[in-house]
């Protein structure tokens, strides 16, 4: 597949590197930027889904949850199958469940259609499509000289969909009902199944020789060297502020802009700017990660975000405020991503690192979980989303200062004795 061995100095001009796997890599950026731009554009439905459904906003936000938690403790199982059965299995199967729940979502009439609509299902696919996979697939097929950088550019594919599926969303909600923008979400899911076909190449590329740290027999013994890691615990519990502050921003911004009487479109045009700059801020830090210590990076990637937070709640919201903050969120929203793949494929190498990043990953959830259902209880019990926003902003200021004062030591394993720095 014209890859460069693990080890071996990048001196080749990257284009030439990666022609061989750019069919991969583009059809891995579709998925994902389908599954994503999906996943975060649903929010601009909870108004008009609950009142035709006849539910509150809470029990839209506990299906939001459901996902989020199907998604996040799903991840390790989906990372660890694609061992042993391959990714193009798995891909395929996450792309058949987000449309069919999709279509679901978009027929549904009760609360528990919505959570298999807008939960189960789409949680299930998330774990089979989303980031964790679609990166190590990517990472894969590239030397290590690029990883990072290659990382991003996939990242940054993943926010490509919510330019174009959060305004046709409300484009089609506005002409037609919100049964129809949803229906119209499950024919763009559709799509993912060609591309999961074609990055399924990623099963054919075999693995660079062994670097002699995490046991790569088994997933328990890949899990077991995880947990020995310090910073590799630091950042999976500090990955829970991650999804606590997105998965709020996404599920109730529309909401809390309705509240404030602000046009229905600027929810959806607030999602557009977020997913815009996200290409920015992936291409950023997956190249900035190739140069600096992923896990500084990372933890202000937080402490940024929870600045913003401060900046935009603290005054009532305008048009152009709105569009400013979310611009800023975007750039520091799937930045994350390449950060987190890159750092443990460095620190574990590639065989687990889908699994690895879906046990991180579901700290991310549990926070996703707290954002979008205790986002939905505060807003119920208060009428208001000032004490959510708060807590958002001192949770995640905690984790990004921890995340900097634990960002060294744990790095590469040591090569094993009598192995060379090209095999190591």
């Amino acid at each position: 597949m014209g890859r460069v061995p693990a080890g071996a100095p990048y001196t080749a001009p990257m284009a030439h590197v990666l022609r061989p796997v750019l069919p991969l890599l583009v059809a891995a950026s579709l998925m994902l930027t389908l599954a994503m731009g999906l996943r975060q554009s649903l929010g601009i439905f909870m108004p008009a889904l609950t009142r035709d459904v006849g539910i509150p906003v809470a029990q839209f936000t506990l299906a939001i949850a459901v996902q989020n938690l199907t998604w996040g403790f799903l991840q390790p199982f989906t990372g660890a199958w694609a061992v042993r059965w391959g990714y193009r299995p798995i891909m395929l199967v996450g792309a058949a469940f987000y449309a069919a729940g999709l279509a679901v979502l978009a027929l549904s009439s009760d609360l528990w259609a919505v959570v298999f609509g807008a939960g189960l299902a789409p949680g299930l696919a998330l774990a089979c499509v989303g980031p964790s996979i679609a990166m190590s697939v990517a990472a894969r097929g590239v030397a290590p000289g690029v990883r990072s950088t290659v990382l991003g550019v996939v990242s940054a594919a993943g926010s490509i969909g919510t330019i174009f599926a959060a305004p046709l969303g409300q484009a089609l909600m506005q002409a037609q009902g919100w049964r129809v923008g949803v229906a119209g979400f499950a024919v763009l899911a559709l799509m993912m199944l060609p591309a999961a076909w074609i990055a399924g190449r990623a099963d054919r590329i075999p693995l660079p020789a062994s670097r002699g740290g995490t046991d790569e027999r088994n997933a328990w013994g890949a899990f077991r060297e995880s947990m020995k890691s310090l910073p590799f615990v630091v950042m999976t519990v500090a990955y829970f502020v991650c999804g606590m502050q997105l998965v709020f921003l996404t599920t109730h911004l529309p909401a809390y802009l309705e509240i404030c009487g602000m046009d229905p479109m600027l929810s959806a045009q607030a999602l557009g700017c977020i997913g815009l700059f996200n290409v920015l801020g992936s291409l950023f830090f997956g190249w900035a990660g190739g140069r600096w210590n992923k896990l500084v990076l990372l933890g202000g990637i937080y402490v940024m975000r929870s600045l913003a937070l401060v900046w935009y709640f603290i005054a009532p919201p305008t048009p152009a405020s709105t569009l400013v903050f979310a611009s800023v969120m975007g750039f520091l929203w799937l930045g994350v991503s390449p950060l987190i793949m890159g750092w443990i494929a460095d620190r574990f190498g590639l065989r687990w690192q889908a699994m690895l990043g879906g046990v991180a990953f579901v700290s991310h959830q549990l926070g996703s979980f707290m954002g979008a259902f205790g986002g939905g209880l505060l807003y119920d019990a208060l009428g208001n989303y000032t004490l959510a926003w708060q807590i958002g902003v001192a949770v995640g200021l905690a984790a990004g200062l921890t995340q900097m004062a634990f960002a060294f030591g744990g790095g590469r394993p040591k090569p094993p004795a009598g192995a060379t720095p090209a095999t190591a």
